[in-house]
């Protein structure tokens, strides 16, 4: 059987503060988290958590991932912006235009998302966080379709996109050209086999599908850490 994806685990220099910021925005509840950050349970349908862990990486270029939040007017997606800005977001330039309708946000510790404008038909029903948006290639939304056993919604022009079959957020890759990699990502993909899976077997699946496993010093205690086809770091967790 498949993974789940459990989390969207941050890389945090102060997990609390950005937890609080995440939960402030989404309305979502705050949890210890067992390796020492804090954690965020969904309370819609989004279906997976969202994770905040210590990291002494710092954050040098722009995410390559990050939430593009939904609105259902623009007096909505107004006081979403006016709510972040609140709890200590930003405005941030990224050469967005006007005439793209979102507000692109950092949160406080610089990392990037978007408040969508209403009236977006490819979000239409995703829920208040409409997608995880990454840079990255064809390739790797082919293999996150297999690595998570979610269907293609979108793939054209080298543009990918993939949904749960119980739906929530989409996952999206916007193709070439892909930005280089440069230090470790910021935010990452925690996956989980089920309760009765074998985290090994599931480890040697994702490698036959083009993910290799890097060294880390972590062992396999917490979570196998492996990067994707294109080099994005992800981990495999104890099944659950």
């Amino acid at each position: 059987m498949t993974s789940q994806l459990f989390a969207v685990c941050f890389g945090a220099t102060e997990p609390l503060v950005l937890a609080r910021f995440w939960s402030g925005v989404l309305g979502w509840e705050m949890v210890d988290d067992p390796d020492d950050g804090v954690t965020l349970l969904p309370s819609d349908d989004t279906g997976f958590r969202i994770r905040f862990l210590p990291s002494q990486e710092p954050k040098v270029v722009q995410n390559r991932m990050h939430f593009d939040l939904t609105s259902t007017s623009l007096e909505d997606q107004q006081e979403t912006v006016d709510r972040a800005l609140g709890l200590g977001g930003r405005h941030i330039d990224i050469g967005q235009l006007p005439e793209e309708g979102h507000v692109v946000l950092a949160d406080p510790e610089g990392n990037e998302f978007c408040v969508v404008g209403p009236g977006n038909s490819f979000l239409a029903d995703c829920g208040f966080i409409g997608a995880l948006a990454c840079d990255g290639s064809q390739e790797v939304g082919y293999f996150w379709s297999e690595a998570l056993g979610w269907p293609l919604v979108w793939d054209r022009d080298q543009e990918t996109a993939i949904r749960s079959p119980h739906g929530g957020p989409k996952i999206t890759w916007g193709g070439p050209p892909v930005a280089p990699k440069t230090g470790k990502d910021r935010l990452r993909f925690d996956l989980a086999p089920p309760a009765e899976g074998d985290r090994r077997a599931e480890v040697d699946r994702l490698l036959s599908l083009g993910a290799k496993r890097i060294d880390t010093g972590q062992g396999e205690g917490s979570w196998v850490e492996l990067v994707d086809p294109d080099g994005n770091e992800f981990a495999v967790l104890t099944p659950r």
